[in-house]
This record gives structure tokens, sequence and C-alpha cells, in this order.
């Protein structure tokens, strides 16, 4: 799994975390409770699992998005809810019943944080208005990520585009021989286009249009933003090792052990610097 990313929203005056882990976003409840009761977080938290509603609600969230979810644990939560006796935190919850939606982090810095369709639902728990305020600053958030990962997939489109001017001269300089055909040139062209597409894809471009008959436009298209910037690098690492007159199989194993290795280091970083933890 990648390393969370964490942001912050202003809520009304209070700072809300958000954390990104993998693909979902999880809000912290401790943030949102100091709104209600700045020094008492954690009994507000308990106030609110406790509920009968509550438990009802996160035992069809997890039923929907969890199928290791226990239902019979979850059952005996509900059947106890309501009763005086009944005491319930965040950590029992996930222990008894292998829950998903609400995690717990602990340390100076930890808290409860629960799944944004959760945390909504306690938001509105706390105040309606402050619900609203929080999903209007959580949905800015979003915009301004995906606006800045827009920006820079579309950078990085363009200096692969840049580079591919330098990888074409290199190719005409160096492997196409005088007097050939224009088809002949395209041939070429295409077959060390080729080159890049498996060392850093592991498919030609042909191969990808037969598995993806339904998509549009070309592999390069749907690459992430980390293999945008691997393919501008090792497109103009090619045109030197054109240069430098090595065969293609061994330009081959060159850019697909480069392509490895800058992808590992691309992935195991923060995608977007604002959000580092």
């Amino acid at each position: 799994m990648s390393k969370p990313r964490k942001a912050t929203v202003s809520v009304k005056g209070t700072d809300v975390t958000v954390l990104v882990l993998g693909e979902q976003d999880f809000i912290s409840l401790t943030d949102i409770a100091r709104h209600k009761e700045p020094d008492r977080s954690d009994h507000v938290i308990q106030n609110w699992i406790r509920n009968r509603n509550t438990i009802e609600f996160l035992g069809i969230w997890e039923r929907l998005n969890n199928p290791q979810f226990k239902p019979l644990e979850f059952e005996g939560f509900r059947s106890r809810a309501g009763l005086n006796s009944f005491v319930l935190t965040p950590t029992q919850w996930i222990d008894a019943t292998d829950a998903i939606g609400i995690i717990s982090r602990p340390g100076r810095y930890g808290g409860t944080f629960a799944h944004k369709d959760i945390a909504f639902e306690f938001a509105s728990w706390i105040s309606v208005e402050f619900k609203l305020f929080l999903i209007k600053e959580f949905q800015r958030l979003k915009e301004d990520e995906n606006s800045r990962l827009s920006l820079a997939w579309n950078l990085n489109r363009t200096l692969s585009k840049l580079n591919y001017h330098i990888h074409t001269d290199a190719i005409q300089t160096n492997l196409i021989p005088p007097e050939v055909t224009p088809a002949q040139a395209a041939m070429t062209y295409a077959s060390e286009a080729d080159i890049l597409n498996v060392a850093l894809f592991g498919h030609t471009a042909a191969e990808w249009r037969r598995a993806n008959p339904d998509k549009k436009g070309n592999v390069r298209d749907y690459a992430t933003v980390e293999q945008l910037l691997v393919l501008a690098n090792i497109e103009g690492m090619n045109a030197e090792l054109i240069h430098m007159g090595l065969s293609q199989g061994e330009r081959l194993k060159r850019l697909n052990e480069i392509a490895i290795r800058q992808m590992q280091v691309l992935t195991a970083a923060p995608a977007v610097k604002q959000l580092k933890g």
C-alpha cells in the first residue's frame, strides 16, 4: 500500500485532518469532535458510536464495503445499544467486527479517523451546519488536488512529446539509411516507439490496442503521472544509447532496468507534495 497522504481543511475555525489511504479518504473524527468539546473529543466519539442508530449505520456501511465484516458480533452490539450500561469505543468496534470504515491511530498525532461517508454522518450528529461546511471544504480540497494532478499529468505529457522529437532525430540520424521509402521509415519509428512501450508498460502499442478494443487513443494516453515522467526520461536516454551504437536488444534491457528503478522511486514517494504527511 502506498504511503498515506495528509491534508488539513479549516471548517468554521476547526482544523480537520484528511488522510488519503490508497484510493480512500478518511477524515479525523477526533478533529470534528473538538468542534463540540475541545477537551473531551474521545468522550464525544464514544457517545456517538454507542448510539443504536449509529451502530445500525456502521453495520450497513460495513456490509456494503467489507466482505470480512463479522455480522454476529455486530448483532451483539446492536442488541445492547440503548442500555444505560452499554459502552463502546472505536477500538472495541474495530477489533470485534473487523471493521474497516473506522481506524484508530495511536500517538500524539493519532486519533480516530473514519471513511468520509461515516465522517459526514458523524459531523451531522455534531451539527448539520458543521457537516455542510465540512463537505464544502472537503470538495474544495479534492478539486484542488485533482487540478494539481491534471496539471502535472499534462506537463509530463508535454515533456514526453518534446523528448520524442529528440528521440526521432536520433533514429533519423543513426538508424534510417538513405533511400528508404516513407513507409519503411515509419516502420523504424514505430519499432523504436515500441522499445519504450515495452520497457515501461510491458507491451507494444498493438498489444495494448488488442487488449483494450473499447478505449480510444493509445497506451500513453492512459499513463499515470509517474509513468509519463519516466517515459520522458527514457526517451532522452534511448536517443543517447542510439548515438552510442547499442543494439536494440541492449537498449531495451537497459531502458527497462531504468524504468523499473525510477518507477520504484516515484511510487514510493507521495504523489502530491502538498499532502505530504
